[in-house]
C-alpha cells in the first residue's frame, strides 16, 4: 500500500512539473512571438489628430450619426469613434 501511494505521489510531482514547464516554455514563446511581430511588423501609426475617428466623414454624415444615437439612446448614447468599413 505504501509503495502505491509513493509511486502516485512521484507521478503527481513529475506531472506538476511538466506542466509548469510547459507552460513556462508557452509563455516565454508566446512574449518573443509578440516581441519579433512588433518589431519587424510594427503596427501603422494614425496619421489623423488623436481621438479623431470621424476624420474621412463628412459632417453632414456624421451629424445624422449622432443625431440618430442620441433619438435611440434618449440622449444617454454618445458617439465616441466612427469607422467606415
Amino acid at each position: 500500500m505504501e509503495q502505491s501511494l509513493n509511486n502516485a505521489f512521484a507521478i503527481l510531482v513529475v506531472g506538476m512539473i511538466t506542466v509548469l514547464l510547459i507552460l513556462g516554455l508557452v509563455v516565454v514563446l508566446g512574449n518573443l512571438l509578440i516581441r519579433i511581430t512588433n518589431k519587424f511588423w510594427p503596427q501603422s501609426e494614425n496619421t489623423g489628430k488623436a481621438g479623431s475617428g470621424s476624420a474621412g466623414i463628412h459632417t453632414g454624415t456624421l451629424s445624422a450619426i449622432v443625431a440618430a444615437v442620441e433619438a435611440v439612446t434618449g440622449g444617454k448614447g454618445k458617439v465616441t469613434k466612427v469607422e467606415k468599413k
